[in-house]
């Protein structure tokens, strides 16, 4: 990997992302120096403009980020870290300098999950989610298993459209099973990150 130090005059800005879930946590500024330092030591180091010297993210915190990995931009002269945050990244105490929770999020997905929650929370007579919760967990389990087969069987044909909509019924399903039971995505990504 090479960085161009000088085109910037020394210091290249380095973006923080956290290695689990993909969130930019930081922007700091790294020397030569303060890259070393950061592979050499396991922490991410950077070059404090303010202080005029090398600075542990975390050394007076004690909210380390602990160094992944390292790539370029297509330029040469900015740094993506990939870290993992041992506490809040900003000194305001927020887990990033954006004011932002560093939660896994799964995009449409955690959207998703958000709408199946309120719904679940308070239930609307319209809504078809709201009517499955008010039946019961029998009810919210057999349809994710009426979805499975209704998908297995399309899985056979070769209608991609109707495989597809088969899929995307059964995930709808089995994301208002999980919060059924009081759980979400995220709990069984954790097993399945487990089992890797």
């Amino acid at each position: 990997m090479k960085i161009d130090f000088q085109k910037t005059g020394g210091l290249v800005p380095a973006i923080i992302q956290d290695s689990k879930t993909k969130n930019v946590l930081m922007l700091g500024y790294m020397n030569e120096e303060a890259l070393a330092k950061t592979k050499e030591s396991g922490r991410v180091t950077f070059f404090s403009r303010s202080k005029n010297r090398l600075w542990i993210k975390g050394e007076e915190s004690g909210n380390f980020l602990e160094f992944v990995s390292v790539k370029s931009d297509c330029d040469h002269d900015t740094l993506l870290i990939q870290a993992n945050p041992t506490g809040p990244v900003c000194h305001t105490g927020t887990a990033t300098c954006w004011a932002e929770n560093n939660d896994t999020t799964f995009g449409f997905l955690s959207q998703l999950e958000a709408i199946i929650k309120d719904r679940k929370k308070n239930p609307d007579e319209k809504s078809y989610t709201s009517s499955l919760f008010q039946k019961g967990i029998n009810k919210v389990a057999q349809k994710v298993g009426e979805e499975a087969i209704e998908m297995v069987i399309e899985a056979k044909d070769d209608s991609e459209e109707l495989f597809l909509n088969e899929s995307a019924d059964l995930l709808y399903h089995y994301l208002i099973l999980l919060r059924a039971k009081g759980y979400e995505l995220n709990d069984v990504v954790k097993i399945l990150e487990g089992r890797h």
